[in-house]
């Protein structure tokens, strides 16, 4: 497979003219997502959940809508390997939207048939996988040091976009499910990433398109294998990495989370070990390497410690889709309005909270001496996905009490979490290109959303831990429901790593990693 690089004609401090392609294929592709997303607890629950004793049905949806969510967030592993190393960016996003579009139509012709339904959210899960550390890695891609201050507004627009295209999704989405079943609800959103595959398709000949990264005896897995492997300092390295995979193999074999949870887990520990252990024996390969290699090594590892404090964030982020539609199933509403439909709130929300921060919030902050920096951001904004599930968690004690409670009452979490996402999830995208050595973008991006993955990997295993007899009988001698003691456990773990996340941000330096002009 070749690939071809280009360039795109320089202008003024103007937009490259290719961004409107990339801009629009995000919007149509995340349409595609969130549409099918927002709508499966609700699907799993009331149709292809049907066979399972009814008090059954709500455990059973989340565990498989996390499950999917660990997938699609750690296929992007692959994706970022494949276009770094083998395809390139273009052509990684081309092949991979492909397979996303054969899972698509798996959903709308398997309604009625697990194996089918399920091998579609693997497609998707995939296909995903291909889009995720590539198209935004791509876009970054269409910038020099010339004009990397066009950057930020890019990514800030490549969100909103996401979040636009969320919107419809989740405002119609609940609709056709109920008016025209799950073929035709399932088929839009499949339409729709045909539409983005296309869109992107029609950019081919104005984008910037860099080759694969050659083979490098001092890329950063090189270095990595060096530190691992090194005799120095009695093997320690190696005993290290040795210890990690030995955990990983137990918990893969005791922890009952299923296949993909259990090998997502295993990799995730496996990949801790590595870490933990190059970071260990740096110093012990400078011989083998050069200078400039190890730095970037150590820069990189320092990313991803970042990467894991925001892991709790996506724990209570992505269970919006979860537990909160499920909670809202049990407030008071319309006989017209769906619950899923509630996640409406939340793009609908960015769409505002983005141009807020940027023209009003942020510059405030400059003009009282305080500049709000990626980090910042990001630590105030996992502080505010805890203020709210503990909001969340309140009002599911008002429901324990029996007490009827509006699905209005939703807004204010909704809105908290959102503030939070925008100052994670939106920095956090700019903030991982930029960090990333050249030779490592989509791998480095992959990291970003493998963070989503061990987010999801936390709810699956305190949902577990709490399932035990033992677990049961202490939270109920709490006096709390379940859902509330967990809504409340997971706020605390979002305060706890938002404190880790800010002592640890005041001793990073942040870096730039854009190409030369």
């Amino acid at each position: 497979m070749t690939t071809v690089t280009t360039q795109a004609p320089a202008g003024n401090g103007a937009m490259p003219r290719q961004i409107a392609y990339i801009i629009g294929n995000e919007g149509c592709e995340r349409f595609s997502f969130y549409g099918m997303r927002n709508i499966l607890t609700a699907f799993l629950t009331t149709s292809l959940l049907l066979y399972l004793p009814e008090d059954m049905r709500a455990g059973e949806a989340k565990h498989i809508f996390h499950n999917f969510m660990i997938g699609v967030y750690f296929f992007p592993l692959l994706g970022g390997w494949l276009a770094d190393r083998l395809w390139g960016k273009y052509n990684t996003i081309i092949i991979f939207s492909a397979l996303y579009c054969v899972g698509h139509a798996c959903l709308a012709l398997f309604e009625n048939n697990l194996n089918g339904f399920y091998a579609g959210l693997a497609l998707i899960a995939i296909g995903s996988g291909g889009i995720k550390p590539c198209v935004s890695s791509f876009c970054g891609d269409q910038f020099d040091e010339s004009n990397k201050h066009l950057a930020k507004i890019v990514f800030d627009s490549f969100y909103w976009i996401i979040n636009f295209g969320s919107l419809f999704a989740s405002l119609l989405m609940p609709i056709f499910l109920k008016s025209y079943g799950p073929s035709v609800a399932f088929g839009i959103p499949g339409a729709l990433m045909f539409i983005a595959l296309v869109i992107f398709w029609l950019g081919r000949k104005h984008y910037v398109i860099l080759p694969p990264a050659p083979k490098d005896p001092h890329s950063f897995w090189q270095v990595v294998k060096s530190a691992i492997l090194t005799p120095a300092n009695g093997r320690r390295g190696g005993w290290l990495f040795a210890a990690s995979v030995a955990l990983a193999a137990w918990c893969s074999f005791n922890l009952e989370l299923g296949l993909v949870a259990g090998f997502c887990l295993a990799f995730v520990l496996v990949m801790a070990g590595a870490s933990l252990a190059a970071r260990w024996q740096l110093e012990a390969v400078r011989t083998l390497h050069p200078e400039e290699a190890i730095e970037g090594v150590r820069s990189v590892l320092r990313i991803l410690i970042i990467f894991s404090l925001v892991t709790p964030f996506w724990s209570l982020f992505d269970q919006k889709a979860s537990t909160w539609v499920i909670q809202a199933g049990f407030m008071s509403k319309p006989e017209w309005f769906a619950p899923s439909q509630m996640q409406a709130l939340n793009p609908a929300l960015v769409m505002l909270l983005i141009p807020f921060n940027n023209l009003v919030l942020y510059p405030a902050l400059r003009r009282v001496g305080l500049e709000p920096t990626a980090l910042r951001r990001m630590t105030a904004g996992i502080v505010f996905s805890a203020l709210a599930w503990i909001v969340v968690g309140m009002m599911q004690l008002q429901i324990d009490g029996g007490n009827a409670l509006s699905i209005a009452w939703q807004i204010l979490p909704y809105a908290l979490l959102t503030m939070g996402e925008v100052l994670v999830s939106a920095t956090g995208l700019e903030f991982a290109y930029s960090q990333a050595p050249l030779s490592m973008k989509g791998t480095l991006m992959s990291f970003w959303g493998l963070s989503t993955t061990v987010g999801n990997l936390w709810v699956l295993l305190i949902n577990a831990g709490v399932a035990s007899a033992a677990m049961k009988s202490t939270v109920a001698a709490s006096g709390l429901s379940l859902e509330a003691f967990l809504m409340f456990f997971f706020a605390a773990i979002a305060l706890l790593a938002a404190g880790l996340f800010g002592l640890y941000a005041r001793r990073y330096r942040e870096v730039s990693h854009y190409r030369a002009a």
